[in-house]
């Protein structure tokens, strides 16, 4: 045994001859993985956990609160009358006309009689273990800095992604899935693409694995190209040996350097990839009553010019049986993206010329998705410890643009937890009559405060999950976060 010989488990693998090189190149070839890939926090967490996964379901372009989850009825009462804020308004672009109601009707749901829009209505049936945040507030109007700060906890780039630091804390949960899965919009990525999902200075295997499910490739360049039929296995095998001994001479000149450990974790895993991803992608494995229940019973699709609200419905849901099969055989943190940051016409949540127009597939194809994710985990005991939130970089206007748009308001929005030892069917914290900013202003909730709570939930006191970086001990939640205690069941 290593010990016994005064080595470390890492000297003993190098002077075995293998290497990291060798140990890649092994898992290649078929054998079992040496390598452990336990996160930081492993056996040492701060609080009992109640969640042991993550899904987070971001809407790209800034979802208007007050025309789905946050009721206004004193916009009812004033709606086309000018609008009046008490102070001086900094918009984003021209949107401080008339205010504007929403746009779809609000009735009570569930036994909290939560009330909610009409396009979301398929929520109804879940909204008792839904807990809503109205008064979160962001800061910055501009899409890039304040979709890194949902995403990452700070506005600037250069920092890991939410799901990279779960990964970094807690680890793996499984030996041929990645740990942290991002499932972006089908057609493009949002505001930063990449950078809200990079682990930046952490490890690089924390950083997200981008896949499309329903796709004819849903991995890029996860198996040969079909054009590489020249490619033997006795030729593939000699370039894996090459492969390793190079990395063993490029590792023993640069001591430390995490780069190329992190690439070789890549090709191991890719390798069980290979096996594992195409089942854990196969959704036509699944029963027809949970095919039903998503909405996905269609038969086959095809790639549409145009969108509409039926096929909205169809990707959206697609993305969440997916992450359900995902989280279901291990992984750790999935994100699930709706909108990309691509032209007109508005494939994203970004309504300056029309809520009705480019609010309406798209937010019925989520309610309709992720009531059918929550039914579904809930149904397989999965919701227990499973935390799911839903967010957006910032809200929208109560008074309209252009008569039937609303412009960005960075000045509070909402966001809704559900699962993972949550307490169902409550709201915490509101907005003011108009939707316009935190009834009280002097407590208002966070990105930071959702980060804590989140970790919490997860086992992880927010103010210990840190890494060094430049001299400073950098955490998700920067130098803020309180947990809210209020939610928590």
């Amino acid at each position: 045994m290593p010990e016994r010989c005064g080595l470390s488990r890492r000297e003993f693998l190098w002077r075995s001859g293998g290497g990291l090189g060798g140990l890649a190149l092994a898992s290649l070839l078929g054998t079992d993985r040496a390598l452990a890939t336990d996160g930081l926090l492993t056996g040492k967490l701060q609080y009992p956990a109640k969640a042991k996964r993550m899904v987070q379901f971001f809407m790209a372009g800034a979802a208007s609160h007050i025309d789905l989850f946050d009721y206004k009825p004193e916009l009812v009462k004033r709606d086309g009358q000018p609008s009046d804020f008490g102070e001086h308004v900094e918009a984003f672009q021209n949107g401080l006309g008339p205010w504007l109601k929403p746009v779809w009707d609000f009735r009570p749901y569930g036994q909290s009689g939560k009330m909610l829009s009409e396009v979301v209505a398929p929520l109804g049936s879940v909204v008792d273990d839904m807990a809503f945040i109205h008064n979160v507030v962001g800061k910055s109007g501009v899409h890039s800095s304040a979709t890194l700060l949902q995403a990452t906890g700070f506005q600037l780039p250069g920092f890991p992604g939410a799901g990279c630091w779960v990964s970094y804390g807690l680890g793996s949960m499984n030996d041929n899935l990645p740990t942290f899965v991002v499932l972006p919009d089908h057609r493009g990525f949002a505001s930063n693409g990449v950078k809200n999902w990079d682990s930046a200075f952490l490890p690089s295997q924390h950083s997200g694995t981008i896949i499309y499910p329903g796709t004819a490739t849903p991995i890029a360049d996860l198996f040969p190209n079909k054009a590489g039929n020249y490619i033997t296995q006795e030729g593939e095998s000699a370039a894996q040996r090459l492969m390793a001994d190079l990395n063993r001479e490029h590792a023993a000149t640069r001591e430390g350097d995490q780069r190329l450990e992190a690439r070789i974790r890549s090709y191991e895993l890719a390798a069980k990839m290979q096996l594992a991803a195409p089942e854990a992608l196969d959704l036509k494995t699944e029963p027809e009553h949970i095919l039903k229940l998503y909405g996905l019973d269609r038969g086959a699709q095809t790639w549409p010019k145009e969108i509409n609200a039926e096929e909205e419905n169809f990707y959206f849901s697609q993305k969440c049986l997916a992450a359900r099969r995902l989280l279901e055989r291990g992984v750790r943190f999935v994100q699930v993206w709706s909108g990309n940051d691509n032209g007109f016409p508005r494939r994203n949540w970004d309504s300056h010329e029309d809520v009705r127009r480019d609010h309406g597939p798209l937010a019925r194809g989520m309610a309709r998705g992720c009531a059918a994710f929550i039914q579904d985990l809930k149904q397989r005991g999965m919701l227990e410890d499973t935390i799911i939130l839903w967010t957006t970089e910032f809200g929208r206007m109560p008074s309209s643009q252009g008569g039937k748009g609303r412009d960005h308001n960075p000045y509070v929005f909402t966001n809704w937890l559900c699962g993972g030892g949550i307490k169902g069917g409550t709201t915490h914290g509101e907005s003011d009559q108009w939707g316009y900013k935190p009834l009280d202003r002097k407590h208002p909730t966070e990105v930071y405060d959702i980060h804590a709570t989140l970790l919490r939930q997860l086992g992880i006191d927010h103010t210990k999950l840190t890494y060094r970086h430049n001299g400073i001990d950098r955490r998700l939640t920067d130098v803020h976060g309180h947990v809210i205690e209020e939610l928590i069941a």
